[in-house]
């Protein structure tokens, strides 16, 4: 069937002139009208169907900016996928793409090699997706790696971190393990650890660490801020603080802990308790001086 299609298709020139190059012309036929009509179908695709449908999804899910780019992004793939079938059967080629048992048989082999990984992470994509606690946006917290989430594609969800990097993570490895949103409920709790002397006051160190949550702005009042005696460690007494931040998608989190840190450091300082002592160790030995007389 394809040596027919190939006979049929490329006509062998008499002559090498106009006559001979209008042997061509029913191949060069077909290639416009491929053309013309993937591109027609791709146009129409992507600024007609897309649109409506981008807009469908934004009035029913309003709140949810991750699902609306992901139904965008699959909408223009599918219509590429549309516009390539739509343009063989204009070229006169659709016979040939749904009988050819050698189409069927590279797709069929493209399908298998790629099916663990590439269809695995548009499952996963898809479960990330329609998740309505995971969006666009979303401070995450998974392994040893944090940040918000930039965009979710179909194989790879793209994350900002706070240094500034942009991870570029597999959606299996989101959805194969645990997922922290530390601030999916509008607030989020800090907890931060002091590692006082043992000689220093603790229940004046409680009183101080927690007295200087008040002067952070960012810092909510309720629930009120607790300082608690966390571990007796081998030169210091630890001190566990919780305190709550307001809103911390649209703060500076990193900046209300390092407000307070330095509050705490000039509180204690004042009070002449010491933070995180030097480590005390206790040497024994014997030193020997030789006689250096010659």
């Amino acid at each position: 069937m394809l040596d027919l299609l190939l006979q049929t298709a490329t006509p062998t020139p008499s002559a090498v002139g106009p006559g001979g190059l209008a042997d061509y012309w029913p191949l060069v036929r077909r290639g416009v009208w491929f053309v013309g009509g993937f591109v027609v179908t791709a146009l129409v695709g992507w600024f007609v169907v897309e649109p409506l449908v981008g807009r469908y999804v934004q009035r029913r899910n309003r709140n949810n900016p991750t699902i609306q780019e992901a139904v965008s992004r699959y909408v223009r793939l599918t219509v590429l996928v549309v516009a390539f079938f739509v343009a063989a059967g204009i070229a006169g080629y659709g016979r040939f793409i749904g009988d050819s048992a050698l189409v069927i048989a590279a797709g069929t082999l493209a399908v298998g090699v790629a099916g663990q990984t590439v269809i695995g992470s548009i499952v996963s994509g898809l479960v990330l997706v329609v998740d309505p606690e995971f969006n666009v946006g979303n401070y995450i917290e998974w392994a040893d790696n944090e940040g918000t989430v930039q965009s979710i594609t179909l194989r790879v969800t793209r994350v900002l971190t706070p240094d500034g990097e942009l991870v570029t993570v597999p959606n299996t490895v989101l959805t194969g393990q645990a997922i922290t949103r530390p601030y999916g409920r509008g607030r989020r709790r800090v907890v931060e650890h002091v590692g006082i002397a043992y000689e220093a006051d603790v229940s004046d160190t409680l009183d101080h660490l927690t007295a200087a949550t008040e002067a952070i702005e960012g810092i909510e009042g309720e629930p009120t801020p607790k300082a608690y005696v966390d571990d007796f460690g081998s030169d210091a007494v630890v001190i566990r603080v919780h305190y709550w931040i307001s809103d911390p998608r649209k703060r500076d989190v990193f900046g209300i802990r390092s407000a307070y840190a330095r509050a705490v450091k000039r509180r204690l300082d004042d009070a002449g308790i010491a933070i995180s002592p030097a480590s005390k160790r206790e040497l024994q030995g014997r030193i020997e001086i030789a006689d250096g007389a010659a």
